[in-house]
């Protein structure tokens, strides 16, 4: 089993909605993070403030160690394998799509590939607020694009007066019930919702900045949509079925979950690793470590989820004390599995 997935992040949205800002946004709030961008266009794309022209395998290496491709659509999975293999020292890759791509299209993409090193890192949509109700009529398929999406970024929110804001939110939360939906200005989502990265190196006494440092907007106050978290720790093993039930019935706001689940039922005492985005769910069982505790730790990450809601529904997975659970409560939790 390969150690290391990289997640692939497909955003998607309609020419003017803030995708390239959103982009932008991101490679300047990396942390550290390493990120590999690919731009499905075949005009001319402005990434961090460089030209990068809109022709297959045109690679850019940009000052903050990430490392940006424009692409033709036929060609994004060779330039997968570029940014994703054994020597890869990239964290994320993220696909910025045509403001015509289909995303339905590129998640089979992602999710079809070979390549064993790359993970559906989720769909974010973004959306235009202050011109929805144009864009939806001139783009009815925005529609379908809302309803495949694993994370909504209204953008341009500061644009929109609270009644114009009220009747599209219900129309967004008809087509798509569950994702989370993230209200931007500029498009600044808090990139720890998309992907995780470690604190950024504080600058020793008397240090200068770096201008990438210099460039990060990581103030609370600049950041317009923050995530939560909600952590989930059990020593007693859980109910699989119920575990089941959770992971296809997740609250609404709920982006990501991760962590490892004890079952502890017979053919099945290992650890499990689970990894969701949206509706994708992976399970990967592997061993416990010698010495390590048989505990449940999860992270559920999301916006606007009720997290009483998401501890409560955790719970009730605790399996009750001196229960034992046939094998086949493990089925339902099978299609989700990868092999170790």
């Amino acid at each position: 089993m390969v150690k290391k997935q990289i997640p692939v992040i497909v955003v998607a949205g309609f020419l003017g909605s803030g995708k390239t800002t959103l982009l932008n946004h991101l490679l300047h709030n990396n942390n550290g993070v390493r990120i590999g961008v690919i731009v499905n266009d075949f005009g001319s794309v402005n990434i961090d403030s460089m030209m990068v022209a809109g022709q297959v395998d045109s690679t850019l290496s940009l000052s903050n160690g990430c490392l940006c491709c424009a692409v033709d659509v036929s060609d994004m999975d060779e330039m997968l394998d570029k940014l994703a293999h054994s020597q890869s020292e990239i964290d994320v890759i993220v696909i910025e799509a045509s403001g015509l791509a289909e995303p339905r299209n590129m998640i089979r993409l992602v999710l079809g590939s070979e390549n064993p090193r790359v993970v559906y890192g989720g769909l974010v949509v973004v959306v235009d607020g202050a011109n929805f109700r144009l864009t939806r009529s001139t783009h009815p398929e925005l529609d379908q694009h809302v309803g495949l999406a694993d994370l909504l970024v209204v953008n341009k929110i500061d644009c929109v007066d609270s009644a114009e804001r009220d009747v599209f939110t219900e129309v967004i939360r008809g087509l798509n019930p569950r994702a989370p939906i993230a209200d931007t200005t500029h498009s600044r989502v808090d990139p720890a919702l998309l992907f995780d990265f470690a604190a950024a190196p504080q600058p020793l006494p008397g240090q200068q900045m770096s201008l990438d440092e210099l460039l990060r907007d990581d103030h609370h106050d600049h950041i317009h949509t923050h995530y939560e978290a909600v952590d989930f720790v059990s020593d007693t093993a859980l109910d699989a079925r119920a575990v089941t039930k959770f992971l296809e019935n997740q609250p609404a706001g709920v982006y990501r979950i991760k962590g490892f689940v004890n079952f502890d039922i017979r053919g099945y005492t290992g650890k499990f690793e689970v990894q969701t985005v949206g509706d994708h769910v992976r399970i990967t069982p592997l061993r416990w470590k010698a010495g390590e505790p048989r505990t449940t730790q999860l992270v559920v990450i999301g916006s606007g989820m009720d997290s009483a809601v998401v501890r409560d529904m955790l719970s009730e997975c605790i399996r009750v004390e001196g229960v034992e659970l046939h094998p086949d409560a493990m089925l339902g939790l099978h299609r989700y599995t990868v092999g170790a």
